[in-house]
């Protein structure tokens, strides 16, 4: 199955990479990075002889010829294959709801859902696996799934002696910055919310694995494929790495960076965050939204890097493939609002964006707009209290970045940076 796949996926990625190339010069085309994909492939995959091995990957474990990592570790003389697992939105990175096993038709491994019945991996599943790979492109925010699922292997993996293998990849973010409150105690291991961390982390998933392992105690025989090339300060875009979409509503860099913001106010189901458009998670608005207002009072708080505009959509409920998928807020209704545009992407501090528009959501909307149910993805309630005492935003940024918790981090984090 995924050898035609990634066949297909090739050449979509070598299309996009010559688009992008044509946009912005030449030199972005060229391979400036390996990931932990490509040094372990040009090793041959020694480092798995004689192992028995569960793979886990998605559609966003390619190399940077677009070539899957499970065709290349199928076809090497060195790897024994001995099962597939898969986070969410799937092997294909289509699925938008929860995941089912299934049977990967051209080696004919079963391929374990880690997002449907279980989150975690069984005893069953792991049976005759002595090391598990880890190969999944990470976008950088706390509450995306798939370092909870990396969290999760590590914790299974510790618990029956099987060791970790970590193919890194870039932060798409770059790795310069991390910033958000570091998250109630009670919230800790849930899916979006595995360790202790501010919203954005500012790490790769192979310093994310360094710190669970070591700082957080997971405690698994572990090893960090490291990439070449990387450095902190590079966005994915400028890798020269194919681009390839992490999960069906995540489509470049910019909108990775606006997650990080406009997500905060997901939980709100009385609000569109662009979910059924052709930009999600730039779009914010609903049909009871007052899209000058909101336009008007967000531009007066001049957020570094990114422009406000007006605007109107209409949801779909259809995904990006054109497949049916879950209802989306406001299908087929005019939503009025604003579009957040990255204007300088190295200026965005879009957590601290994000806060000032729940504030402006609060302040146009204070008898429709409600933050109660949020704290999964803010993190912390007193965030939300401070909010609704209308205390300035400057005063609640400056009081998570002056936390015990949020110094803790910082430090544990330093110690387990692998580039500079």
């Amino acid at each position: 199955m995924f050898t035609r796949i990634a066949q297909s996926l090739t050449v979509l990625f070598m299309i996009a990479c010559l688009a992008v190339t044509a946009c912005v010069g030449p030199a972005l085309g060229e391979p400036k990075v390996l990931t932990g994909l490509d040094v372990m492939q040009r090793d041959g995959f020694e480092a798995l002889k004689g192992r028995r091995v569960g793979l886990v990957t998605n559609h966003s474990g390619i190399n940077r010829s677009g070539e899957h990592v499970l065709d290349l570790m199928h076809g090497s003389p060195n790897v024994e294959l001995v099962a597939i697992f898969t986070p969410e939105h799937g092997i294909r990175g289509e699925a938008d709801r929860g995941v089912d096993s299934g049977v990967d038709e051209t080696t004919g491994l079963t391929i374990h859902s880690l997002y449907g019945k279980t989150r975690k991996p069984t005893d069953e599943m792991l049976e005759g696996i002595d090391t598990l790979v880890f190969d999944i492109q990470d976008i950088g925010a706390r509450f995306y799934t798939y370092i909870g699922t990396l969290g999760e292997c590590m914790a299974a993996a510790a618990r029956r002696g099987i060791k970790v293998y970590v193919l890194d990849r870039p932060n798409p973010l770059g790795g310069d910055t991390f910033d958000g409150p570091i998250q109630d105690d009670d919230l800790v291991g849930r899916f979006t919310s595995f360790k202790l961390m501010p919203t954005t982390h500012g790490m790769t998933v192979g310093e994310i694995a360094l710190l669970f392992n070591g700082a957080y105690g997971i405690g698994c025989e572990l090893e960090v494929v490291k990439c070449e090339g990387w450095e902190r300060g590079v966005m994915f875009d400028e890798t020269g790495l194919p681009w390839v979409n992490p999960s069906p509503n995540m489509r470049s860099v910019n909108e990775e960076i606006i997650y990080t913001m406009v997500a905060l106010t997901e939980a709100n189901k009385d609000l569109s965050v662009g979910r059924g458009t052709d930009r999600p998670f730039e779009y914010l608005g609903a049909p009871w939204v007052d899209g000058d207002a909101l336009t008007a009072e967000l531009r007066s708080r001049d957020l570094p890097g990114i422009w406000v505009m007006r605007t109107t959509f209409i949801p779909s409920g259809t995904d990006i493939s054109g497949r049916e998928n879950y209802p989306y807020q406001y299908i087929g209704e005019v939503c009025q609002g604003v579009r957040f545009v990255v204007t300088d992407r190295r200026a965005v501090r879009p957590v601290e964006a994000g806060v000032h528009m729940l504030d402006a959501l609060l302040k146009v909307h204070p008898e429709r707009y409600k933050v109660d149910n949020l704290r999964g993805l803010v993190g912390a309630q007193w965030v939300l209290d401070a909010l609704k005492a209308r205390e300035p935003v400057e005063d609640i940024v400056k009081r998570w970045r002056e936390s015990q918790g949020f110094k803790d981090f910082a430090e544990a984090r330093r110690q387990v940076l692998l580039y500079e």
